[in-house]
């Protein structure tokens, strides 16, 4: 049976509360209880050797006892829950209690075990005597015996003593379950709020409301990295959607503009409004071309997106790749009057050489395409300790801030235009940063509006 996080934190403090109040009342009480018999015992003793005291001075050096003195301290210590005799050196008897009043004695003692049972179910008890010899002048003159109901006993003070610890401890503990109770209910619903609240919006997000977002902190530093999770969750996924979005539409409009063409050049033609011409012939066969480099592009992105994407390794000189891919390059940026300067020393590098080439092709055409009549283009590669940093800097048209995020994703383009100069399908970036992440490597990119762009690709050696 499922239970919520309120109900089983609150009860396991008033768990933990419980066994903390049991184990300090138990290891208390027992601690107590037996420091106060180890003081009852030690009372008794120091009362017995009063009494003895007290008796020894009532002999004087005539052989002669103060009787009713004696009487006097018989009668208190009877009181007191001792039963004395006293006995001159031939043994008569001065003062005993039990000649004096027989019946209170045995009372006394009654009372005594019947206090003592009533704490102690087990109790075993019984009456002891000790005797004690009366000194004087280092002269033994009588001897007196102190009875009492042992190996000790509890008074009527000592059992509402005891009575009123009890009380006390039991006080204490239940008002330290009524406080855990509280603090427990407290602590729960501190914890749980925020915990209810992510599983709200987490249900909101999984609906398809991605714009739910967790407001306020909690001071419990792993909720807070939940919620944190939870928002950058709802985050992705409403840009994801977004992009989805726009992948549809730039999917159906690449298909649409070269499949309309050729659907009203072939209808022009069935139905004999143009004649099927060299030239119309050739815009079909361009438009089918162009079609069929989208579906490559397509094709190609979904081998490097797949997980079992294999690359096949070697030692080779990166820098001849560059300089052969900028001299390929050369026609299209005479055309454009565009300076491509590279800055390449030889640099050997264990990677996938076909894919690094198409790392330089896809980010060097990238820079013609977007660079001006008349601009220039810097190809350049630096040795860093253990790795390499290749960097293709152009100073065309740069890139908006509120683009950058995004140009890596497949089918993003900047140019919202969509001009056929100057943007193609907008696959290039996405495949250059699959091949670049999967030789372990990094690429960002630094553009400004008007200034140009530089985008560098971090590579280990």
């Amino acid at each position: 049976m499922e239970k919520s996080l309120r109900r089983k934190l609150t009860f396991s403090h008033m768990f933990v509360a419980i066994v903390c109040v049991l184990l300090i009342s138990i290891v208390a009480n027992n601690f107590l209880e037996r420091q106060f018999q180890n003081y009852i015992i030690q009372t008794i003793e120091r009362k017995s050797n009063d009494i003895v005291s007290a008796i020894r001075q009532q002999y004087n050096l005539d052989d002669e006892w103060n009787s009713i003195r004696i009487e006097s301290i018989g009668v208190d210590a009877l009181e007191n829950g001792f039963i004395i005799s006293v006995e001159n050196l031939e043994g008569k008897i001065i003062w005993d209690a039990n000649i004096y009043n027989n019946g209170k004695c045995e009372s006394i003692i009654e009372h005594m075990a019947q206090n003592m049972r009533q704490k102690y179910s087990n109790w075993q008890g019984e009456y002891k005597e000790n005797q004690y010899d009366i000194l004087s002048n280092s002269q033994k003159v009588g001897n007196v015996k102190i009875g009492y109901y042992g190996p000790f006993y509890y008074n009527d003070n000592d059992m509402l003593f005891l009575d009123t610890l009890n009380k006390i401890i039991i006080t204490v503990g239940v008002v330290s379950l009524l406080i855990a109770v509280i603090l427990g209910v407290i602590i729960a619903s501190g914890v749980s709020r925020p915990i209810s609240r992510v599983i709200d919006t987490a249900e909101n997000i999984s609906n398809g409301k991605y714009d739910e977002r967790i407001k306020g902190k909690s001071d419990i530093k792993e909720i807070n990295k939940l919620t944190t999770s939870i928002n950058h969750l709802a985050k992705t996924l409403q840009e994801h959607e977004m992009l989805q979005k726009r992948l549809t539409a730039d999917v159906s409009h690449e298909l649409r503009t070269p499949l309309t063409t050729l659907q009203s050049h072939m209808e022009a033609i069935l139905d004999g409004v143009w004649e099927p011409t060299m030239d119309r012939i050739k815009s079909c066969h361009e438009e089918i071309i162009r079609i069929n480099r989208l579906v490559s592009d397509l094709e190609k992105l979904s081998i490097y997106e797949d997980e079992n994407f294999v690359l096949h390794k070697s030692q080779f000189d990166i820098s001849e790749v560059i300089k052969n891919i900028i001299l390929n390059f050369q026609s299209q940026s005479l055309d454009k009057n565009i300076e491509i300067e590279a800055k390449c020393e030889k640099q050997m590098i264990f990677a996938d050489k076909d894919k690094i080439s198409q790392v330089c092709i896809n980010l060097i055409s990238n820079a013609l395409k977007y660079t001006l009549q008349g601009g220039k283009i810097e190809v350049r590669l630096d040795k860093k300790k253990e790795f390499i940093e290749l960097s293709v800097k152009d100073n065309g048209i740069g890139i908006a801030e509120s683009d950058i995020p995004y140009i890596f994703e497949r089918f993003y383009r900047a140019d919202k235009s969509r001009n056929r100069l100057t943007g193609g399908a907008g696959i290039g970036l996405t495949i250059t940063k699959r091949i670049v992440e999967a030789h372990k490597g990094k690429i960002n990119v630094e553009s400004k509006v008007g200034k140009g762009t530089v985008f560098k690709v971090i590579l280990s050696i």
